[in-house]
């Protein structure tokens, strides 16, 4: 096989892809495996490995014909040493040098970006931010972070951890999110949205109201994909906690417009899969919240590459690698 590729991982506290391509945001081969971080980091570090040798091996390729691995995972972690740092979802992975680990396994340039950082690049080079100059992405999954893009360019801050709305109290009380009660990834992220799940279902049992949220759960505890299923059935009870998070979600998108000014805001996660379901409330609150010439100059939308953002986001975090490296090569 001649030409270069790029292989991509999205780590997610759920599960975790590895991609390869060889023409962004094409993908050649993918799969996919659950991150399982309560067994520690090592069974995926090594399934990863094992996938991007398989990968390889299937389009007749060696090591030396990786360009770039990009990996993608929630914060914290440092883009600058490579390091992931036991973010809120994968509380084992505690200082893991995921970028030493694959360089010395696949002797190649690897880079390591948050995912909502990467998911902004993503949206910005290939989805519903093309042609914006300032936009923001925010993830929307088990945890819930923004990815910033000012005049074209992703935005690090002083120490790469801007973005960090999930961390910004709201309530005073509510939903624990990145270890804080009442906070935006307490109150709009999936893990947040089933904790107000139980909160309602209980309420709700100890009144006699029947929901078909609870049908099938069993003795596991309810989950986002659970209440968006039941909601998008139409069960009230489930739509009811949906509109909960999404007004939630509008208040937090208000800081971002009145902070940043942007062109666009793209969601991924929940809002690709619940749509106005969570939108709806969400503009709503966008709309109470935040200045009006801020609001009406701002697009809120899921994101355009749909699924597919977490698979593209790491590629272009590859790609990102790729175009640094020949700049230097070029200055050099």
């Amino acid at each position: 096989m001649g030409e270069n590729l790029w292989a991509g991982v999205d780590i997610g506290g759920t599960k975790t892809a590895v991609v390869l391509s060889s023409t962004p945001p094409q993908i050649l081969s993918r799969t996919e495996f659950p991150t399982a971080p309560e067994l520690g980091p090592e069974p995926a570090i090594r399934q990863i490995k094992t996938a991007l040798h398989a990968m390889l091996a299937a389009h007749g390729a060696s090591e030396a014909t990786f360009d770039a691995i990009g990996v993608s995972c929630g914060g914290p972690l440092n883009p600058k040493t490579g390091v992931v740092q036991a973010p809120p979802n994968l509380p084992t992975w505690i200082e893991v040098p995921i970028v030493d680990i694959l360089a010395s396994e696949f002797h190649c340039r690897v880079s390591l970006q948050n995912d909502a950082n990467a998911g902004a690049v993503a949206e910005h080079r290939f989805g519903a931010g093309r042609g914006m100059h300032n936009m923001v992405f925010l993830t929307l999954g088990t945890g819930f972070g923004a990815g910033i893009i000012i005049d074209d360019r992703l935005y690090r801050g002083a120490n790469d951890m801007a973005g960090e709305i999930g961390h910004v109290r709201l309530t005073r009380t509510g939903p624990v999110g990145y270890h804080k009660a009442g906070s935006a990834e307490g109150w709009a992220s999936g893990g947040g949205m089933a904790q107000i799940a139980e909160r309602v279902l209980k309420a709700a049992e100890r009144s006699g109201r029947k929901t078909v949220l609870r049908d099938g759960l069993e003795s596991r505890r309810a989950t986002a994909r659970d209440v968006g299923a039941a909601a998008l059935a139409g069960d009230a009870v489930a739509k009811r906690i949906v509109r909960a998070s999404g007004r939630k979600l509008g208040e937090a998108l208000a800081i971002l417009v009145d902070i940043l000014n942007p062109e666009c805001i793209v969601l991924g996660g929940l809002a690709m899969r619940l749509g106005e379901l969570l939108l709806g409330p969400a503009r709503e609150s966008l709309q109470k919240e935040a200045l009006k010439q801020s609001v009406g100059a701002c697009i809120v939308t899921p994101a355009l590459l749909g699924e597919r953002i977490g698979d593209v986001a790491a590629l272009c975090i590859a790609m990102e690698a790729s175009s640094i490296a020949a700049s230097d090569a070029g200055r050099g």
